[in-house]
């Protein structure tokens, strides 16, 4: 079976041959090296992809937003088209990750100087489909997905915290802001799906490990309202929306299921909230959404290999039968994931994400 339809099967609550795989970000040249793709080459998407397929990861993503929009002193990084201030920092092996550092809009009168991002732009759809012709390239062995921006965490990003919190008594300024957010989100997917992407994934945190970035009651208000909207026209398009966001998402998650979202993605593990559970998350939504990820990034630098391959067990033998689940970590494998906790990690999808699952030796 192929990525697209193995994937697809999945999201729609059947069962494919095999527990299918993704991460959200992969920042780990000593893993990458040690299957004998070259981090530092030139290609592009073609050498992530190529990894990607080599491990069994089925899908990978192309970036239509997050642009550079300024460059910073010696390139050391650069502005994006959301106002982010984003930094290069290099690792002992050579990865190279982007890191946020600050808001570049001081106040609402800098935002609205800020010629904002164009859904319309060329080089969107061109990224997309840059993807997918590396996929078609690569046999479908894995599945190219566009990710975007989207309405919460890059606005937040663009003032930094401090400056964010403040907008938000201005009732007239804060929704404007997520209006333009809303809209940008909104035609960029109709552009995607149009042009038969079958997934969209949007970046969009809407908390940390204690909480949510904003009382529950604003987002019912200005983001919420969004969300259905673009969930509602990918579905028309025969498209599907993915979000990843990051934190202890308990007191909005009923929300995000009932604007029709159709994965999440990470699932957090070690959020400080310990109903924020995916088992017990399954139990109640198991089948109404995906559940993407969740292995713990800090068991997979620093855990004992029995505590890893024991939960990715718990998590194929929980979540994977019927479908509905994408085995990934809780966040991302970082410079800090080690290739022996890696590579044990994998190991327990390929032996035991075999459909129908069957977890005894």
């Amino acid at each position: 079976m192929k990525a697209p339809e193995r994937i697809l099967k999945t999201i729609n609550h059947e069962e494919p041959d095999r527990v299918p795989a993704f991460e959200s970000a992969f920042t780990n040249n000593t893993i990458m090296s040690h299957y004998g793709v070259d981090p530092k080459g030139a290609g592009g998407y073609k050498i992530a992809y190529e990894f990607s397929r080599r491990v069994g990861i089925d899908l990978v993503i192309s970036f239509v937003a997050l642009f550079p929009r300024k460059f910073l002193r010696k390139r050391e990084g650069f502005i994006d088209e959301y106002g982010r201030i984003m930094k290069f920092e290099q690792y002992k092996d050579g990865t190279q990750i982007m890191t946020y550092h600050g808001g570049y809009f001081n106040n609402f009168e800098d935002y609205e100087s800020w010629e904002q991002p164009d859904p319309h732009l060329p080089s969107r759809l061109g990224q997309f489909l840059q993807g997918r012709k590396i996929q078609e390239e690569l046999h479908n062995e894995v599945f190219s997905i566009p990710a975007t921006g989207s309405l919460m965490e890059c606005t937040w990003e663009g003032f930094g915290i401090e400056t964010f919190s403040r907008i938000l008594r201005k009732k007239k300024q804060v929704k404007r802001i997520f209006d333009d957010r809303g809209s940008f989100t909104l035609e960029n997917v109709k552009i995607l799906a149009e042009n038969d992407a079958k997934i969209v994934l949007l970046w969009d945190d809407y908390g940390f490990k204690n909480g949510l970035f904003m009382r529950p009651a604003f987002y019912h208000e200005y983001i919420f309202p969004w969300i259905k909207r673009i969930c509602d026209a990918a579905h028309k398009r025969d498209c599907k929306i993915m979000l990843h966001s990051d934190g202890d998402l308990m007191a909005i998650f009923e929300d995000i299921v009932k604007c029709g979202v159709d994965v999440i993605n990470p699932v957090e593990s070690t959020t400080a909230n310990p109903e924020y559970d995916i088992f017990k998350l399954n139990e109640r939504y198991g089948d109404k959404i995906t559940f993407s990820g969740n292995l713990s990034p800090i068991l997979l630098a620093i855990g004992e290999i029995q505590e890893i391959e024991d939960y990715a067990k718990r998590l194929i033998r929980e979540l994977a039968p019927g479908g509905g689940y994408i085995f990934g970590s809780g966040h991302s494998i970082n410079p800090a994931v080690t290739l022996d906790r890696f590579e044990a990690m994998q190991n327990i999808r390929r032996k035991y994400g075999v459909y129908p699952i069957n977890m005894s030796d």
